[in-house]
């Protein structure tokens, strides 16, 4: 599935639940049992439930993504599912829905705390502390789906994998190999001239067409930052003009672009298009999350891609992986009033990470998040690869920062020669701090 980055202005008021949750984000909140620390019933996963009639929203693009475990439950407990796509841009028109009072009683969505707040959790959903697939789940995956110390997603998927893909044949003509990977951003970028040089082939394919892929080379060197420097960016104590940003912003721009580690067309280079190149040997790396390879198996099989492709992990100093979260990683449950129909979607859940999970997985030839579920076989090496380097992997922004701007919208204006780099930091920080104060977060 290809991963857009969302478009954090959308979100401002507009598409917020109602104006006074725009101001205040707790406005509303119905006050049920189940948030004033009432323990919730258990749930049996495969209990009957004939008569019973639950909705999904999903993206257009993911609509098929839990065809398997709507069918297995159905068969399993006489309930009825019915998956309902919702049309593009998603994560704009789900809050618009909302508002009007339309109200699914699953959901997928992005578990980030950037994004999972633009739904109301605390009005509008179930909060899922303490359910029994909570602590099956791995660390990296545990830490999603959680806002104020409550838990109101469950994470059936692994998050995106950020690194390097890279093709091994034009390794091998650059004279380069796996003791070569590179353990920080600045051997990142000698590797790729080291590729522009002895082959030729691109260092890198930049995709400033589609955009969205532009974030990547400037999350990468933002990993340094600690975990209080992202604290006092969500209280407006730091800035997204911090020198450390603009740097990242100014070496993307005159160490790889300036350079010539980029294909020719990197302004108008697109998804499909990293893809391309990448299997041709036309580039030689592709620094993306792993919708970037769903491109490349549903083209190939794993044989050949294991033979031509390969994977790294890559951050500003060191050899670590990045997770990014993704829309189908998290199911969410809302409160409808019915208390039925609540815990027949809380059962569905259990479902899901319980006694379906091994099927689950193995039908969509995905990675498990569940450390006793083993990952199916037949994976792609880099599928592999990534899951042993998610443990200790390092969040993106998105799952850092209470708000995600449109980094790339910005980025992309510095291609087309619009912005400077210390521009393009000011926009970010502008847009950064405007949906925060919308949001009525401290600080701001």
């Amino acid at each position: 599935m290809k991963r857009r980055a969302l478009p954090a202005l959308a979100f401002i008021c507009a598409a917020a639940l109602s104006a006074t949750a725009c101001s205040d984000p707790t406005a509303g909140d119905s006050g049920s049992s189940s948030d004033s620390g009432g323990k919730q019933t258990k749930v049996d996963p495969t209990a009957r439930l004939d008569g019973v009639k639950l909705t999904m929203w999903t993206a257009q693009n993911t609509v098929n993504a839990p065809k398997q475990v709507i069918d297995a439950f159905e068969k399993a407990t006489g309930a009825e599912v019915e998956a309902q796509a919702i049309p593009d841009l998603y994560e704009q028109n789900v809050p618009t829905k909302l508002a009007s009072g339309d109200k699914p009683d699953l959901m997928f969505w992005q578990p980030s705390i950037s994004t999972l707040p633009f739904i109301q959790p605390k009005q509008n959903l179930l909060p899922l502390d303490g359910e029994e697939w909570e602590s099956k789940l791995g660390d990296t995956e545990k830490s999603l789906g959680v806002i104020d110390g409550k838990r109101y997603a469950a994470i059936v998927t692994s998050p995106s994998m950020l690194g390097v893909y890279y093709n091994k044949d034009v390794f091998k003509k650059a004279g380069l190999a796996e003791k070569d990977f590179p353990k920080s951003y600045d051997e990142l970028l000698a590797l790729g001239s080291t590729i522009t040089d002895k082959t030729d082939a691109a260092g890198f394919y930049e995709a400033g067409g589609d955009k969205w892929p532009l974030q990547w080379q400037m999350q990468v060197q933002l990993t340094d930052l600690d975990k209080q420097w992202w604290a006092d960016l969500n209280q407006n104590k730091e800035k997204w003009t911090d020198p450390v940003v603009v740097d990242a912003i100014k070496k993307y721009k005159e160490k790889l672009l300036d350079a010539g580690l980029a294909q020719k067309n990197y302004k108008t280079g697109t998804f499909t298009g990293q893809a391309d190149s990448l299997w041709k040997g036309e580039s030689g790396m592709v620094l993306n999350v792993t919708s970037f390879q769903s491109q490349l198996q549903a083209k190939y099989s794993t044989a050949e891609i294991d033979k031509k492709i390969g994977w790294f992990p890559i951050a500003n100093s060191s050899a670590t992986g990045m997770y990014s979260p993704d829309q189908t990683n998290g199911v969410v449950a809302f409160k409808t009033g019915d208390e039925k129909r609540q815990n027949a979607a809380r059962q569905f859940m259990a479902f899901w990470l319980g006694p379906d999970y091994p099927d689950y997985i193995k039908a969509m030839k995905i990675p498990s998040v569940q450390p006793s579920v083993p990952t199916p076989d037949g994976l792609p090496q880099a599928s592999m690869t990534q899951v042993k380097a998610l443990p200790t992997a390092i969040g993106v922004f998105q799952a850092k920062a209470i708000v995600a701007p449109d980094t790339h919208l910005y980025l992309a204006d510095m291609l087309y020669g619009k912005k400077s780099p210390q521009q393009v930091a000011q926009a970010i920080q502008d847009q950064f701090a405007q949906v925060a104060k919308a949001q009525g977060a401290t600080g701001f």
